[in-house]
């Protein structure tokens, strides 16, 4: 009966993985509608999402885990039982249920790291899926929208979340979801306070996005200008979803929240493009953003 019930538990999770790989071997040779080779531009938080997706994929090794520990321990149980006896029986069982007990330990620590960082990860996505929404009002106004811009070199990657081009200037948007502390000192639990320099948070200061803000948009002006030969200011903006900010000072970039962005960037008056400067910028974060394949 033992082995009976250890070969229907090992048939069992043989017909669950066989079936998953099947299913995915047999989705990748489906005819598709879409003309071969066809790419779309990437949505917010693309980055994220794949990131996401490839996580959620490299916990099937831990659920593969969890189904063979306990046939492993149980056989472990079996041969100790049936081919020891005496203080070499208890001293094994006592290994065994060590080895088990350390095991189920580092699993469950494991998956519930794995957990918090899928939820982290899918807080940034919608996040940045938030300011994409809020960005929309540009549209109508003329101005071009891409998110999740590939940018830096070989070995030294990284995207910037939002984009716009249009009549007002580029700027870039970094985005930064945080979540709201349940303690504060001093001041309302939803507000950043930015002097210019550093941001203040409820639970303390720091440049939380500052320097990784005007880094960016210093890669991206001088992207712009190498590749279109026109040197193009692009402003630098910090937004965080669901935070109000109260700005007490200025400093090299704006920190603002996601609703505030359309009013900043259609009342810029300090650079204007011409049509045919904003389609050569457009172009060049289109051949960038367009990389979606199916």
């Amino acid at each position: 009966m033992h082995w009976f019930i250890l070969g229907g538990y090992l048939l069992a999770c043989v017909l669950f993985l066989g079936g998953t790989a099947l299913l995915r071997v047999r989705g990748g040779h489906d005819r598709q509608p879409f003309a071969v080779g066809q790419r779309l531009l990437r949505g917010p938080g693309e980055s994220l999402r794949r990131r996401l997706q490839a996580h959620r994929q490299a916990g099937l090794a831990d659920i593969l885990a969890a189904l063979v520990l306990p046939v492993a321990a149980s056989v472990v149980l079996f041969q100790i039982v049936t081919r020891l006896d005496g203080a070499g029986q208890t001293w094994a069982l006592l290994a065994t249920a060590c080895a088990l007990a350390a095991a189920l330990a580092f699993l469950v620590r494991r998956l519930l790291a794995r957990v918090n960082h899928a939820r982290n990860l899918y807080l940034g996505h919608f996040g940045e899926r938030v300011v994409a929404e809020a960005l929309e009002p540009l549209k109508a106004a003329g101005h071009l929208v891409f998110h999740d811009v590939p940018a830096g070199e070989p070995g030294d990657a990284f995207n910037i979340d939002h984009v716009i081009v249009g009549p007002s200037g580029v700027f870039a948007i970094e985005t930064k979801t945080r979540r709201q502390s349940p303690r504060g000192s001093g001041f309302m639990l939803h507000e950043i306070i930015h002097d210019g320099q550093v941001l203040a948070f409820p639970w303390g200061e720091d440049r939380h996005g500052l320097d990784q803000a005007l880094r960016q948009a210093r890669w991206l002006q001088e992207r712009i200008a190498r590749e279109t030969g026109a040197s193009t200011p692009v402003r630098p903006l910090l937004t965080f979803p669901g935070w109000t900010v109260v700005r007490r000072g200025a400093g090299p970039v704006h920190v603002l929240a996601p609703a505030e962005i359309p009013a900043l960037v259609a009342g810029d008056q300090s650079v204007r493009l011409q049509p045919d400067q904003v389609a050569r910028i457009a172009a060049l974060l289109d051949a960038r953003c367009r990389d979606v394949e199916y």
